[in-house]
């Protein structure tokens, strides 16, 4: 799967690993350990801010949400894999793909208390200006876990994201073969625990 570093963002990778999806079955296996790893990152954050206010001001470890690049060709597995996610977060309803609606929110009850996650569908954008115009910075700003299909519609107004993960065929029609990239510690560490 040749990788298309235009649509890369130019920020230092801090981890980089190659994962072999044989089928849609380790398409799933693969959603439900990043839905785990959302959930260890941001309990991580949660303790070592409450560790940090019991000691003095508070902290910047707070969990301050994902924006995760989804990047790769129709057909490639961007939307499975959204939908793995989901599941492996306890989402138990339909998971509609945000092709017409550009965003479908989802509110996740958590031990660690509710989790706002909005995926983004930014295909049908011709021009970055679109992104702008449609005022999803405050998704972006809230804490949320923001997964954004063809991320690269919005050109550089998405800024530097914590995740990229590049989906492409692997061989035969079911194979897919899932390149992350990690590009902040929050998205690293998320990367550790995949």
């Amino acid at each position: 799967m040749p990788v298309d570093h235009a649509h890369l963002p130019s920020a230092p990778v801090l981890l980089e690993r190659t994962f072999a999806l044989a089928d849609e079955a380790a398409t799933h296996a693969f959603g439900e350990r990043f839905a785990r790893a959302i959930e260890g990152v941001r309990a991580m954050s949660e303790q070592a801010q409450t560790q940090a206010a019991a000691a003095g001001p508070a902290s910047g470890d707070a969990f301050h949400g994902l924006q995760v690049q989804l990047i790769g060709d129709l057909g490639a597995g961007k939307t499975t894999l959204v939908r793995a996610t989901l599941r492996g977060l306890g989402h138990t309803g339909r998971v509609r793909s945000p092709t017409y609606t550009l965003v479908e929110p989802y509110v996740l009850e958590r031990p660690a208390g509710e989790l706002a996650l909005y995926h983004f569908d930014l295909y049908r954008f011709t021009d970055p200006a679109e992104w702008a115009d449609a005022g999803f910075r405050e998704y972006f700003d809230s804490g949320a876990v923001c997964l954004v299909e063809w991320p690269q519609r919005a050109g550089t107004l998405l800024g530097v994201p914590d995740l990229v993960f590049s989906l492409g065929l692997d061989g035969d029609a079911d194979a897919r073969r899932l390149v992350a990239r990690a590009y902040s510690e929050s998205g690293k560490a998320c990367l550790e625990r995949c």
